[in-house]
Parts: C-alpha cells; structure tokens; sequence
C-alpha cells in the first residue's frame, strides 16, 4: 500500500514585518513541503514605533510556535521592572488636576484612606511568567536572524492578486515594479493600511478609522527620568489617568530608555477627524505642553523632557465581515485584519495567536485543495477573539481617560480595570487550536 506525499504549496506572504515573519518562520519549522516568499515593499526589514509589550500568555505562545521566537524576544526585553508578588501591569494614578478637590485629594478609600494627585490609586495586576516590553526594530531583527536569507523580496509593493488562468486555483501576484509571481496562497501581513485587505473586503470596508484619539511618542533617557520621577517609577509600568487624557511610561530597550506614549487632552474630546495627509506628524513643544496646563508638575516634567515628540494619529478597523477568500486564495492576518487602538496593550499579542492558529491548520493541509478549509476554521476561532480586541479596546481608551459611565466613582473604575483584561490574558489558546483542527476535520 503507498502513501500519497503531500502536494507543494508556495504561499505568498505579503508584509515584511513582525506577523509577516513570526509567520514565516512558523511555518517553516512545521512544513517541509510548504515554500514560503516574504515579499516587503521597502528596501530592507524595519519596523516604525517604538516599544511594544507581551504579557505572559503571549509569550508562552511565542514559545509554542518556537523556542527560538521566545528566545529572541527575550534577547532584547526589558521586563517591565523589579519583580513584584504578586506581578503588576500599571499603577495607576491620577495625573490631572481637575479630578482633585483643594486639598488634592482624588479618592477617600472606605478605610479612610486619602489619596492624592500622582499617588498610586490602584494596581492593575498583572500575570505571573515571562513579559515585557521590546523596541519593535529589535524583535524584528532577531525574527530576520531565523529565517534564510533568500526567503525576502524587497522593493516588491503589491497592486492586485488575480487567479491564474491554468486552472491551478493559484494567486498570480502583480507587483508595481511590473513584475508577477504565482503561487498557490497569499497571506496578507502588511498591516493597517494592508492592500490584501482591500482585496478582500473592498476599499471601504478595509479603509483605517479614526479612533478620535491621538498619542503623542518619544523616549527618555533613564538617567533623566529618574531625576524627575525617583529610582523606582521609570523601572515599572505606570499609567497617569484624567478626563480625555492619559500617560503611560513603562521601560524598553532592556532599561536605557523610557517610552512614554502618551493620549493627548484636547484631541480626544474634540477631533472628529484627522484632517492631516500623515498619521506621524511633528509638533511643537509648545502646543503639546498646552495640552497638558492643567496636569501635575509629574507629568509636565515627563512631557517637557521627551525627546523628538511626535504626533501619531490613532486609527481601528471596522469589524471584518471575513479574514478570508477563495478565488483567488487569500488570508488576512495581523493588523491587517483586524488593526486595533493600544489602549490594551494585547494589539501584537494577538497576531502572535493568529500566527500560532494559522500555522498549524497549513501544516495540517496536504493539498491545495486543502487551504479553503484552513482558512475557514481560522476565521471562525480567530476573528471573534480579534474583534472583541479592536472593540474593547476603544472601550479602554475611554475608561483610561475617564470618559466612562463610572463617573466620579472611583471604585467601579478599579474594578473595571482590574477586571478587563482577564478575558485577554487568561484566555485558553490550545482550545483554540483544537476546535480549529475540528473544524478543518470536518
């Protein structure tokens, strides 16, 4: 009796990025007769930002796809300050003044306790293993370190995907430079203003929203930020929260630098639109620390003292009707398919799931004929968990910004977001997984 081998599949990755390349390397290391092309419109790998973190349920399915993955990301972390027990996310404190009454005071506690402007209200806590925050051009040269070297075409900015006229089913891929490529699949990594999604959903459902929020970015240096916030603060997650505002710092860059991202005051309650062409712009210190006249000389000081500031437009996807199509095959993961706000920190976290989910379906898949169905069950399991994200997440930024329906009550706002993220870091991932290989079964 003989055993059919598995039929090669050639899958087009479009999107040089982190997803692109936790995908590539994915899938690599559990298929031997899948071929894989990353195609990247820039000239070499790069990420834009600056930190991004990952709690440890994201890291232990870093370490599900491959050791070497977790390795790298932790090469190049900086965890999120001393040890704590039991571990923290945030502090979290009020940073504007207008939240306190004369005496500064924010919060009578029930057991009489006062707390005041830039003290610790609560903390948000966080999970026990491995985490911390990472420079996005960091972990990205470390996934490049995994991958051969000839896996990558650069200057390659897809235009269209058409089916082959062969009767193959496969995906010819038309590139601006003039140049085409056929292979059977194409999955598409390349991010918020991802082309494969407009391939798949049209231009106006694909089409990025403004959130109404913008953040502000820029770095640090440690030794400044201990001279205005103490030892211990720059080393540890901390979040400064006010009406239509909200600071984080935490550490990245293993210590040497402190991100802070920070949500602006007036852009969140008044700008219905982003009318400028980019969504990085430059600003003045001036305007930014205006901003900011009502907040505590803490956080003025953190603003005054960031480097090269920018202005970065916070933009979502309207939920996805699906993450995938037949004719001509093409798989949406990542940003691209689901691109959120950062107000709870898990926006990277879940491309690294989408990446665990898909690869392990494809590696499942011995035929052509196969990868309609893989798609079908990742988007079933994936693309209810990945919305409720871009949903929940918009949720966050109002209630860090006390735009909530908690009001003045302090103690429904601690327990809201001690509470939320729970369905994020708790969720069970091998469930996931199997329910998708059920599904691909039947």
């Amino acid at each position: 009796m003989t055993t059919l081998s598995p039929e090669p599949i050639s899958i087009a990755i479009i999107g040089g990025g982190i997803s692109g390349l936790l995908l590539a390397h994915a899938l690599l290391t559990r298929s031997s007769f899948i071929t894989i092309t990353v195609y990247e419109s820039a000239t070499q790998f790069g990420e834009i930002g600056a930190g991004v973190g990952f709690e440890p349920h994201f890291v232990r399915i870093m370490n599900h796809i491959s050791p070497k993955i977790r390795e790298g990301f932790l090469r190049c972390c900086s965890n999120n300050g001393p040890e704590t027990d039991p571990p923290k996310w945030f502090d979290v404190r009020i940073g504007d003044c207008t939240r306190a009454d004369a005496e500064g005071v924010v919060h009578h506690r029930k057991d009489g306790r006062k707390v005041r402007l830039s003290e610790p209200l609560f903390v948000v806590p966080a999970r026990k293993g491995e985490r911390g925050g990472v420079h996005r051009a960091h972990f990205l040269d470390e996934l490049v370190k995994l991958l051969p070297q000839d896996i990558c075409q650069f200057r390659k900015r897809l235009v269209d995907v058409a089916e082959a006229a062969d009767g193959s089913g496969d995906a010819v891929l038309h590139f601006a430079d003039g140049t085409t490529a056929q292979h059977t699949a194409v999955i598409g990594c390349d991010g918020i203003k991802s082309r494969t999604r407009e391939l798949v959903l049209g231009k106006k459902a694909a089409r990025p929203v403004f959130s109404g929020k913008y953040a502000y970015r820029g770095l640090i240096p440690m030794h400044k930020a201990v001279e205005i916030l103490g030892e211990e603060q720059p080393r540890t997650s901390q979040m400064y929260c006010g009406h239509k505002g909200h600071v984080l710092t935490f550490p990245i860059a293993n210590g040497t630098v402190m991100n802070g991202m920070i949500c602006t005051v007036v852009a969140f309650s008044s700008k219905d639109e982003w009318k400028e062409a980019e969504w990085v712009v430059k600003t003045s210190r001036e305007d930014m620390l205006a901003d900011y006249a009502t907040w505590t000389p803490t956080v003025q000081a953190i603003m005054i003292h960031m480097k090269d500031p920018d202005i970065w437009a916070l933009y979502d996807h309207l939920p996805a009707r699906t993450f995938f199509q037949s004719r001509p095959r093409i798989c949406l993961l990542g940003d691209a398919a689901h691109a959120t706000t950062p107000h709870q920190g898990a926006g990277a976290g879940m491309c690294v799931e989408d990446c665990y989910i898909l690869s392990e379906l494809l590696a499942a898949v011995s035929s052509a004929d196969g990868l309609e169905e893989a798609f079908r069950a990742y988007d079933e399991v994936r693309r209810p968990r990945s919305l409720k994200l871009v949903e929940t997440s918009r949720e966050a930024g109002m209630l860090w910004e006390m735009e909530g329906s908690h009001g003045n009550d302090m103690d429904a706002y601690e327990r809201n977001a001690c509470s939320r993220m729970n369905w994020i870091w708790d969720h069970d991932i091998d469930a996931d997984l199997e329910r998708a290989r059920s599904l691909l079964r039947e």
